[in-house]
């Protein structure tokens, strides 16, 4: 049996790439949940690693399993957060024995993915909005746009007086008849106002309307889901499968979206995702960053069988995210004609640049000899 030797991790409060190392010397590169990465690598260090090292480094779902039920007095978002870090890297090591890239690991194959130009900003003038994702759509086809309404649990309250109202029509007719348009609300809105919003939405061609109500409250966002035509969706936040079961058992929204790494890893945004086919209903993963996340999520949905239409890609550079800049070698996120390319090569298909990894924190647990 392989066992997991040594866990590696190298963090700053954005990101934290692990490095497991089997007994063999094999070695697989995961990544924790981004944002406030740091305290994730330590709760990696004192809750994640000891249950690991020394366990089968192939057994992936059994491994996370008894890390649930060992760690049962302390579930939540940090827990899984960390715990994405032994998944993903546990993915890659298995991926690079066996000469084959994740995806293939999961059953499907490499191929092109469909992507939606996804925009992070609120504090953008509906004409400056409009104007960059008509931009996207000329210069690297983007057929796909997802755009931001009302405040981020805004209680109602808008960015500024008029500007959902604004942008909804400013940014969709700008873009013409022909695009997938989507819009996200971040837990914003009233069941009441969300359902007004949504009929604008309905009104001016568009088909997706992500987390309307405070994610929490699964019956509000069911209330909007009931009343209207158009696709209600929703689930980046949740981590538990308990609220993943019931949100699919109620219809809470139309389509899933887990964030594989916000789940905890690989192994158990399988689990929603099964858990949404047997319901019928399809899988868009949430992917709002250009760390680790979003190569993932393109393996996961070149694999499963209720794959949504299009891969989240986040069009935000480095005036909105400049921790992302320089994670990687190369460019493993090019766009042609608004596709991207699922990674071929064995794991996830992707090199995590050594000069960044030269100036994160470093921490080590490693098995007892």
């Amino acid at each position: 049996m392989l066992r997991i030797a040594r866990l590696e991790t190298f963090a700053n409060e954005f990101v934290c790439f692990v490095k497991l190392t089997a007994d063999s010397g094999a070695v697989g590169w995961g990544q924790t949940s981004t944002y406030n990465a740091d305290i994730s690598a330590t709760i990696f260090h004192r809750q994640i690693a000891p249950w690991a090292l020394g366990a089968d480094a192939l057994a992936i779902e059994p491994l996370l399993d008894r890390i649930e039920e060992r760690e049962h007095k302390y579930p939540g978002s940090y827990r899984c957060r960390a715990m994405a870090g032994l998944d993903t890297a546990m993915w890659d090591l298995r991926g690079k024995l066996e000469g084959k890239p994740v995806v293939e690991l999961l059953g499907g194959r490499p191929g092109r993915l469909r992507a939606y130009a996804s925009s992070m900003k609120r504090d953008i003038t509906p004409d400056v909005e409009a104007a960059r994702l008509v931009r996207l759509r000329d210069e690297l086809g983007f057929d796909a746009f997802k755009w931001r309404v009302a405040a981020e649990c805004g209680r109602d309250i808008d960015e500024w007086p008029g500007r959902t109202e604004a942008i909804i029509p400013c940014v969709s007719r700008a873009l013409g008849p022909d695009m997938a348009k989507l819009v996200d609300a971040n837990s914003g809105l009233s069941p009441r106002r969300a359902i007004e919003v949504g009929r604008l939405l309905e009104s001016e061609g568009i088909s997706h309307f992500e987390e309307p109500c405070p994610y929490w409250h699964l019956e509000q966002t069911r209330e909007v889901t009931q009343a209207l035509e158009l696709d209600v969706t929703g689930g980046e936040q949740d981590w538990d499968l308990g609220t993943w079961g019931r949100m699919i058992a109620i219809r809470a929204v139309d389509i899933v979206q887990p964030d594989v790494m916000y789940m905890g890893g690989m192994a158990r945004t399988l689990k929603v995702a099964a858990m949404a086919h047997a319901a019928g209903m399809p899988c868009t993963p949430h992917s709002a960053n250009l760390s680790l996340v979003t190569i993932c999520t393109m393996h996961l949905l070149g694999a499963i069988p209720n794959a949504g239409k299009y891969l989240e890609f986040s069009i935000e550079g480095p005036d909105y995210y400049p921790w992302q800049q320089g994670l990687f070698l190369g460019d493993p996120y090019a766009v042609t004609d608004g596709h991207l390319q699922v990674p071929a090569a064995p794991g996830w298909g992707v090199e995590i640049n050594p000069e960044w990894l030269a100036r994160a924190s470093y921490q080590s647990s490693e098995l007892a000899r």
